[in-house]
């Protein structure tokens, strides 16, 4: 379903816009073009008061896997969120050590206080993250909205998987632009 409305307390979850993942080749969108959108998203929530939280990666879950993690130890950066996002001091911070944002972080807790009732998320990877966080906020009862062209992933097929199969089950999807219009 195509976004429809915003909450009065809708704040913007952006996932994994950090140095060392915005440096990872992207697809099907460059991780530039995500970047920007995401920025725009940001300012448009803050201009209007409403929360910006911040997502970054700084380890991963413990268990085994079939495929292949990365071994030694990540650039001094790599978890740095990139200056295009124009973190502000009032920006909510939140670093996971897992795919989703909810999951061993305070963020549902912080959203709560503040009265948050819907998310709006995007970010790198949509597969990973963005997915395993909307799974969570829509199990946590958030009203989930998903800024399509402000995500991208690793790969061009699951980022499809994902944005025509699994997120419609979730909640709306739109724009950058459609989300920007409905904030006013």
């Amino acid at each position: 379903m195509p976004v429809t409305t915003l909450d009065a307390t809708t704040a913007l979850v952006l996932i994994d816009l950090q140095k060392g993942i915005a440096a990872l080749p992207t697809a099907p969108v460059p991780a530039a073009e995500v970047i920007e959108r995401a920025a725009g998203l940001a300012a448009a929530f803050r201009a209007r008061g409403l929360p910006v939280v911040l997502v970054n990666v700084t380890g991963g879950a413990p268990g085994r896997t079939e495929h292949a993690r990365p071994t030694g130890e990540p650039p001094a950066d790599w978890a740095e969120l990139v200056p295009e996002l124009g973190r502000q001091p009032g920006d909510l911070t939140v670093s996971k050590q897992g795919w989703g944002a909810f999951h061993g972080t305070d963020l549902d807790r912080e959203l709560r206080r503040r009265g948050v009732t819907q998310i709006v998320l995007g970010g790198i990877a949509t597969s990973i993250g963005v997915e395993s966080t909307a799974r969570a906020a829509y199990e946590h009862g958030y009203h989930v909205t998903l800024a399509t062209d402000a995500m991208t992933d690793l790969d061009a097929d699951a980022h499809r998987n994902s944005v025509e199969r699994v997120f419609p089950r979730l909640g709306e999807t739109g724009t950058a632009d459609a989300i920007r219009t409905l904030l006013g």
